[in-house]
């Protein structure tokens, strides 16, 4: 039997304030470490836009739905996430696929 590898891939595009891409490149390697180090985060990587420098996109890569929402009640989100969202020019976009290697 073949054993397969499933986990769910979560994408959060972020339109960023021209004034704020600074503080959001800190801000991201002040917490990237403690993301990625959480229950279940099987990585966190963060993109710019080819076509827009005040876009970014993190890509994360959770073992399960649980884990993921597990981090997204945590105390550690509560203190990243309203952060983020004060450096914001548009509503963010999130999407989360199932990702399954055979």
């Amino acid at each position: 039997m073949i054993e397969r590898d499933e986990y769910i891939v979560r994408i959060v595009r972020l339109t960023i304030s021209k004034e704020n891409v600074d503080a959001f490149n800190k801000l991201y390697k002040q917490y990237e470490d403690a993301i990625s180090s959480q229950p279940g985060c099987l990585s966190v990587d963060l993109f710019t836009d080819a076509s827009n420098p005040y876009v970014r996109a993190t890509i994360s890569k959770w073992r399960d739905v649980e884990s993921l929402n597990r981090y997204r009640h945590s105390e550690l989100f509560g203190v990243v996430w309203p952060a983020t969202k004060a450096l914001f020019a548009a509503k963010p976009e999130v999407w989360t696929y199932e990702a399954r290697s055979f």
